[in-house]
């Protein structure tokens, strides 16, 4: 018998991490240096595939909360970049 793996809050900081940055990349948050709003959907798409490598290369080895965690950031993410692709 298999115990549940536990949460590591350092996995979810990481996730989160990873969101942002993606966020970054497509509009969402102003660049920390310049306070402008840019686009790089080549970047965003690029974090959005890391995530996506996470989920598979992780899954089975994920408390449950991890696992909606990442499953929400890679839904959110992959909106935003098919919203970002509409526009541009």
């Amino acid at each position: 018998m298999s115990s549940k793996p536990t949460a590591d809050p350092r996995f979810n900081n990481f996730v989160l991490l990873q969101a942002q940055n993606a966020g970054l990349f497509l509009g969402q948050l102003p660049h920390p240096a310049t306070g402008e709003k840019t686009v790089n959907l080549v970047a965003a798409q690029s974090v959005i595939d890391s995530l996506e490598m996470l989920a598979i290369k992780t899954s089975g080895n994920l408390a449950d909360e991890e696992q909606a965690l990442l499953a929400k950031a890679i839904d959110n993410l992959t909106h935003l970049y098919k919203e970002a692709e509409d526009l541009g």
